[in-house]
């Protein structure tokens, strides 16, 4: 199981690409957030408002954030899965937290059953910051289901 490519645009085109460290948008506050969603740099130091990278950096950031992601996703998985699939979860936990993943529904029924067609509305009940459904969240889960899927 490895994030592929389709894995990784999908968490580019969503979280965006930002140079300057900028304050959480569903928040309003923590984690202070660069590049393409990276909270913390890979030297374990935390992002702070004021930090600036170069467009290689912030891919470089990704790159490291999404593999400490991904091992932790497999850590947490009890069934095989394709690579889309596991680059849906990767998404998904790198969006939402690991915590989230590891307790939710949705990875209860992967490790079920990964082809359980439920698991797309499992998603997508992940729409909301702040008690609010987000627009830009609702199409992040669509898409991620999407490639589950796929």
């Amino acid at each position: 199981m490895v994030i592929n490519q389709k894995g990784i645009d999908l968490i580019k085109s969503f979280e965006g690409l930002v140079l300057k460290a900028y304050v959480d948008p569903a928040t309003g506050g923590e984690p202070i957030t660069i590049g393409y969603g990276t909270t913390i740099y890979p030297n374990k130091t935390k992002v702070k408002m004021g930090d600036t990278c170069t467009k290689d950096e912030a891919y470089n950031y990704l790159v490291y954030d999404i593999t400490e992601f991904a091992d932790k996703v497999k850590q947490y998985l009890k069934k095989s899965v394709n690579d889309n699939q596991f680059s849906a979860l990767v998404s998904f936990a790198y969006n939402v937290g690991l915590g989230n993943l590891k307790s939710s529904t949705l990875l209860k029924k992967v490790n079920t059953d990964p082809n359980d067609k439920e698991i797309s509305f499992e998603f997508k009940k992940w729409n909301k910051a702040a008690g609010k459904v987000l627009s830009g969240l609702t199409r992040r889960r669509e898409a991620e289901a999407k490639l589950y899927f796929s």
